[in-house]
């Protein structure tokens, strides 16, 4: 059984039919592996601006933070001079 499979793989076209299989499976699976890559870069770009767009918030809370009035009547009076 094996001498069959042997001699038909030792014969000339044979061979260059296995190389030809061989890299276009290779190109096939190099394709694919960059496509997966390019998606889990384009899922990292988008978790990044969300994280930049959350940061950005959040200083801008502790701006609003950092200027709020000391105590009531220091709001009391901001409020009066429509400075809020």
């Amino acid at each position: 059984m094996t001498g069959w499979i042997t001699t038909i793989l030792a014969s000339g076209p044979a061979r260059k039919a296995l190389g030809l299989m061989l890299a276009v499976l290779t190109i096939a699976l190099f394709l694919l592996n960059i496509r997966r890559a390019g998606e889990r870069a384009g899922r990292l770009a988008e978790r990044l601006s969300s994280s930049e767009k959350t940061h950005e918030i959040q200083r801008q809370m502790l701006g609003a933070a950092s200027r709020r009035p000391p105590d009531r009547d220091a709001l009391a009076e901001r409020l009066r001079d429509g400075q809020f």
